[in-house]
């Protein structure tokens, strides 16, 4: 049976990004919630607050699946993920993160290949052929 995944976290500061990555999420409709969190900071601040139900004090959903920006003010992608893998195992869960960026260096892909948390890496846009393979890949029951 085909379910759809709790909840997709974008993390990017750019607005018309999140736009169309929520269009295509929403399109596939392979989530029951889809959060935005603009920077890196605030992100971990809506994974810190998640108690050990998988639900967070203010009752949205532990994402299953996150797409991180590696360029943001204040707090990058890769800053992020120190701050992520410094987290507790229960905050973290078994979410998979998908690097979503408009970098074509290609030291940032060989960066987040060797990150322990960092699953795959793609470039921006999100489209829904990327989206199926994700789900594919990491998420083979979910609807898509």
């Amino acid at each position: 049976m085909k379910t759809k995944l709790n909840c997709v976290l974008l993390i990017d500061d750019d607005e018309p990004t999140n736009y169309i990555s929520k269009m295509v999420v929403d399109a596939v409709g392979c989530a029951e919630t889809i959060e935005i969190a603009t920077s890196g900071q605030m992100a971990l601040q809506y994974l810190t607050s998640t108690i050990e139900s998988g639900r967070q004090e203010t009752g949205f959903p532990k994402p299953d699946l996150i797409f991180l920006d590696i360029n943001m003010p204040a707090m990058n992608g890769w800053e992020f993920m120190e701050k992520y893998n410094a987290l507790e195992d229960c905050q973290k869960g078994n979410i998979v993160i998908i690097m979503l960026t408009t970098s074509l260096n290609p030291d940032d892909r060989w960066k987040s290949g060797k990150l322990p948390h960092i699953s795959g890496f793609e470039n921006k846009p999100l489209t829904q052929q990327k989206l199926d393979d994700i789900l594919g890949r990491f998420f083979p029951k979910a609807i898509r």
